[in-house]
């Protein structure tokens, strides 16, 4: 499978990405890690990208090796067109006969050069904006997304919420490797959530446009006040194309600290998940707009720690059980009525969370799954 774990060494990606591993190894597969993005090493230390990447592929190698896969990864270091892990003989022989590559993210710089007989799935975690562009004719996307052979989305209603884009899109989940996740952890008294206040550029289709978190924040700004018995925390990253108002934010009661401090490793964030008394959070503006039952990674991972979910719904609550465990709101009256409902009643909702991710979110479900529908699909043998 591929994915992002060097570029970026954040917790809560390689959380992300690193619970498909362990998923399938444990289901009993024979499973490599592939990263081969053709994007710059991000440099946490600055926030920028680097042209040295040994920092990263150190990370990698040790975050593998942790959970018993050091050898068996290949990251491509793309400025010196150079790859670490496994040597060049080894990976084309690991690459030219695994039946699968995952996708994930859609993170390969050039999916068909890894085709060889490899079924390729695409895993959609962002959708929406991935069928917008989709959509939109965009050139880049139809090529990398027509690469592969079967594609699945994060979000579940997108064949009835979303405009045709020429693909059959299957629904999937996060997959949660239950047994890293301790709902006997200790909890705190916030209700937190970890975000980016934008994250990339909006979208424009038919006259409408489709943004980001900062777009649906605005509307809950002075949820605070409505529910002065909770206290509400954010880990706030700055935001790659807008400023988070950091101040506006404190001003209007908010207790906002830096992600990079408090849950920047893979053991501090699920520290801070677990140390939280529930998630609150709203969701980017285009999977409130599109409805297609897009639902985080993050907080499936609150879920397994046993932390009640409080989120914005975004088509979700069709496809997944909400009212206790997981409750979904739609305005700012309907968010503090969450947050009392759980304030309320907080171990009820901490056992009918770790209920739902064991039902919804289990990786030996979530991949199964998966897998069974992937090797249904027949590869087109199309040239590289």
């Amino acid at each position: 499978m591929s994915g992002l774990i060097a570029q970026y060494p954040l917790g809560g990606l390689t959380w992300h990405y690193l619970q498909y591993l362990l998923g399938l190894r444990d289901l009993g597969h024979d499973v490599y890690y592939l990263e081969d993005s053709g994007a710059w090493p991000y440099d946490p230390e600055t926030g920028g990208l680097g042209r040295d990447c040994s920092p990263n592929v150190a990370y990698l190698r040790q975050t593998l090796s942790r959970f018993g896969l050091g050898e068996k990864w290949m990251y491509r270091f793309a400025w010196r067109d150079q790859w670490f892990g496994l040597a060049d003989r080894e990976r084309r022989e690991v690459l030219g006969s695994a039946d699968l590559l995952l996708n994930v993210s859609g993170t390969l710089e050039r999916p068909a050069d890894h085709r060889a007989r490899t079924t390729l799935v695409y895993i959609d975690t962002d959708p929406v904006f991935t069928q917008l562009r989709l959509a939109r004719k965009e050139a880049e996307w139809l090529e990398r997304v027509g690469a592969h052979d079967v594609h699945f989305t994060f979000g579940e209603r997108v064949p009835e919420t979303m405009p045709p884009t020429g693909f059959h899109w299957r629904s999937t989940r996060q997959p949660i490797a239950l047994a890293e996740w301790r709902p006997a952890a200790p909890h705190g008294g916030a209700f937190t959530t970890v975000m980016n206040w934008t994250s990339y550029e909006s979208v424009e289709y038919e006259g409408h446009t489709y943004g980001q978190k900062n777009v649906e924040f605005e509307r809950f700004l002075d949820l605070p006040a409505r529910v002065p018995e909770a206290t509400l925390e954010i880990a706030l990253a700055p935001g790659k194309n807008q400023q988070a108002p950091r101040e506006r934010l404190v001003a209007s009661g908010w207790r906002v600290v830096d992600p990079a401090r408090v849950c920047a490793d893979l053991d501090a964030y699920r520290r801070y998940l677990e140390s939280s008394r529930a998630e609150w959070s709203v969701a980017k503006n285009a999977y409130v707009q599109g409805q297609s039952g897009w639902f985080s990674e993050r907080s499936a991972c609150f879920l397994a720690a046993g932390r009640p979910v409080v989120v914005q719904d975004t088509g979700f609550s069709a496809t997944l059980p909400v009212g206790e465990g997981l409750l979904a709101f739609r305005d700012v009256e309907g968010a503090a009525a969450a947050i009392r409902e759980v304030q309320a009643d907080p171990v009820r909702h901490r056992r009918a969370a770790r209920a739902i991710a064991e039902e919804y979110f289990d990786s030996r479900r979530v991949l199964s799954r998966l897998i069974d529908e992937a090797a249904a699909v027949r590869p087109s043998r199309r040239s590289p």
